[in-house]
């Protein structure tokens, strides 16, 4: 390899991708669930009765399409839509 040229880094590159709705930029290839939730909210809401749905389209890995896992990692690539829903699921009192 020459030393001219400069070796290729995954974190050189930003990936420009809709989060809600929202252009974001971000630096990596691949984030975790919390990671696009914490994207998604600047203060997301914290509870046991609180659940995250993330679902996506239009993304680089081998699934483009679907509903992301809490224990997952996501693909990203340029253009790549995501929408995260978060949900009270407290007592129903009626």
């Amino acid at each position: 390899m020459s030393e001219d040229k400069p070796m290729y880094r995954p974190h050189d590159k930003t990936f420009s991708i809709i989060v809600n709705a929202r252009r974001r930029q971000v630096e990596t290839k691949e984030l975790s669930f919390v990671e696009l939730v914490e994207i998604a909210f600047s203060a997301p809401v914290k509870g046991p009765q609180i659940a995250s749905t993330i679902t996506f389209r239009e993304a680089g890995g081998r699934i483009s399409k679907g509903e992301l896992g809490e224990r997952e990692r996501l693909k990203v690539r340029d253009g790549t839509i995501i929408n995260v829903t978060m949900t009270d699921q407290g007592p129903n009192l009626s």
